[in-house]
């Protein structure tokens, strides 16, 4: 194994680090935006977080654990490339001179840190490769990669590709291994795989690809994740429970991962290798089949437990951010390689429900974790920092939706998510198109879509048709398009022009969810929002049972209320249900209260809420 690292290193040894890119052997299906501008409450959302979270960022306190380089365990490293970024795709959706110039002071810092053989980290040299030092490594490469394509600057390519030569001479001179470093089966180690075929992409520099595919075969090993050849099993029990819960031996880890994956996806991209889609494709339905709850995320104390059984339990530490935003870019990942509308359906879930639900009323902070029924409580500061890994992992899901709201194809666009705003694009005769989209959905299941577009061309519109649309209608120039699906794409092909206008309507009835693994539950959703209880409002307790009454077809009717509180509140809507009751004759039916999750227990003053509403259990169900 030493000898395969030593021969590695000394092929690319003296090779420059190039400004060329490595064309990937396979394309991706859709394209992101040149530019957006959104608005409505996902655009209040991002600016919030733009500006109370990204732009006041203190960089030196960031900066600062790379100077002292004296840890042996923690990973403060991490939250300098989590914010870089998250920063960089700020400034894609608004290119401000404020954000720049804090990229460049951020970079110019980090860089200022490294030592003369390239290590940029804040572990002491008797610790390198412990822990977290390899993870921390990733991020920092990251956030320099991130930087060098958004600004093709070279001194960040060079400061990487440092990185990544010192990294890959100290594994081979310790033993060749990865998959032993750091924790969880060597998946946060290795991680950093995406980095590397990322470093191949930018340089043409085969030892970083030759290191990414020595990687994936070390997972392999059987002290590796095996992230391969187990993909076809439960993330949940791919491997024994280990004696202790944090450790190299547990092989549940939800974001590392959901890590690792995003960068076998990036490795398949350049090399074609079909074995390494379907074990991510695998992997993603068994998350979605097993682990993910009504908000859309998952895992329990940080690691994939079977959580969709489970999710009317009290769940400790549950739907951590971090889980959530990784889910997120992974489906993001998946969606523009193949254009598969599922991929978008389960983003809009996570982003509406688990993810805005994790931010606090002024987008500064983010929680750590979010349950379904209790309390929204705030995270600890981790490593001394007064900062989590949540606080900066939130924003790089965030800011992935404006340039993927609307993205292009080879044979013209598509529209992923409903999101009121501006989409900047290029027509596939290479000429500019904006489409803008009027709506408040999810408000309302109604979408008006027209173009900007300087002569009329043959294109395809895609429309997404989400799944949980039973009823939907889509209309161009009043006429209406037949062939609608609900979770496929709907694809229109005609000559477009700026006079055409496209109207969508989403079936926005209410939706009863039951669970009866672990008692009986309801909850109930309108749209891709999952809707709670909140003690904001009078009414029953939330322990008492109130069954939903619903329609011959199994609807739920929800009737919209006015937001007269101002208390960052979302959506609210009252609906009717049966209280418990011992009389002989069954009780009238009360009016109940009901809020988006996000909005639920996240005013300004603490509230309980409760996604899951208990049901009364009778034996002759």
């Amino acid at each position: 194994m030493k000898v395969f690292y030593t021969m590695l290193l000394l092929i690319g040894a003296s090779t420059a680090v190039q400004a060329q890119k490595v064309k990937p052997s396979i394309q991706d299906k859709l394209f992101a935006a040149n530019h957006s501008q959104v608005k409505g409450h996902i655009g209040e959302k991002l600016d919030q977080s733009y500006e109370n979270r990204i732009l006041v960022q203190d960089i030196e306190h960031l900066v600062a654990p790379f100077r002292s380089r004296n840890e042996s365990r923690m990973w403060q490293s991490e939250f300098w490339g989590k914010y870089v970024t998250s920063a960089v795709l700020a400034y894609k959706y608004r290119p401000e001179p404020a954000m720049i110039n804090i990229l460049k002071q951020a970079v110019a810092g980090l860089i200022a840190t490294q030592t003369p053989d390239g290590y940029i980290g804040n572990y002491s040299p008797e610790h390198h490769l412990e822990q977290w030092d390899i993870w921390g490594r990733k991020y920092s490469m990251l956030g320099l990669l991130d930087y060098h394509e958004l600004t093709r600057d070279q001194a960040s390519l060079a400061a990487a590709a440092k990185v990544a030569d010192h990294l890959m001479k100290e594994i081979a001179d310790q033993d060749g291994l990865i998959v032993n470093k750091g924790n969880y089966r060597g998946m946060a180690a290795s991680s950093v795989l995406e980095p590397m075929v990322k470093l191949y992409r930018f340089t043409g520099n085969d030892k970083y690809l030759d290191f990414a595919k020595e990687i994936v075969r070390q997972w392999e090993m059987p002290e590796g994740p095996n992230l391969i050849s187990k993909a076809g099993k439960d993330v949940s029990s791919r491997f024994p429970r280990p004696a202790s819960w944090y450790s190299l031996e547990q092989g549940q880890k939800a974001y590392e991962m959901m890590s690792c994956y995003e960068g076998l996806l990036e490795l398949y991209r350049i090399t074609g290798a079909p074995e390494y889609k379907a074990a991510v494709e695998q992997t993603w339905q068994n998350i979605k089949d097993t682990e993910i709850n009504v908000a859309g995320s998952g895992a329990s104390e940080e690691m994939w437990f079977g959580g969709q059984k489970r999710q009317t339990l009290p769940v400790a530490h549950f739907q951590e951010t971090c889980v959530t935003a990784t889910w997120i870019k992974l489906n993001q990942q998946l969606l523009r390689l193949t254009g598969d509308a599922k991929y978008a359906d389960e983003i809009e879930k996570s982003y509406y429900n688990a993810l805005l639900g994790a931010l606090n009323h002024d987008a500064s902070e983010w929680a750590k974790y979010t349950p379904l029924n209790g309390r929204r409580l705030p995270g600890s500061g981790q490593c001394g920092m007064n900062l989590n890994c949540c606080d900066a992992s939130g924003p790089r899901g965030q800011f992935t939706l404006p340039l993927t709201t609307v993205m292009g194809t080879s044979d013209g666009m598509a529209v992923n998510f409903y999101v009121a705003g501006a989409y900047s694009l290029t027509t596939p005769k290479g000429k500019k198109v904006v489409l803008k989209q009027q709506t408040d959905y999810p408000v309302s299941g109604e979408i008006k879509l027209s173009m900007d577009l300087a002569k009329a061309e043959d294109m395809t519109l895609q429309l997404r048709i989400p799944a949980w649309s039973e009823i939907s209608e889509v209309y161009v120039n009043d006429e209406p398009v037949s062939g609608l699906k609900a979770g496929s794409s709907l694809k229109i092909k005609r000559n477009w022009s700026s006079k055409d206008v496209v109207r969508v309507k989403l079936d926005m009835r209410g939706r009863v969810e039951w669970h009866d693994a672990n008692g009986r539950f309801a909850t109930i959703y309108r749209g891709p929002v999952v809707l709670s209880r909140d003690t904001r409002f009078a009414g029953p307790d939330l322990i008492t049972a109130n069954r939903p009454v619903v329609d011959k077809a199994g609807y739920f009717e929800l009737r919209p209320e006015a937001n007269s509180s101002g208390d960052n509140l979302w959506m609210h809507y009252k609906g009717s249900f049966l209280p418990e009751s011992y009389m002989e004759v069954a009780a009238d039916p009360i009016e109940i209260d009901l809020v988006d999750y996000a909005s639920a227990g996240n005013g300004s003053q603490s509230s309980t809420f409760a996604v899951w509403l208990p049901q009364l259990f009778s034996n002759r169900d």
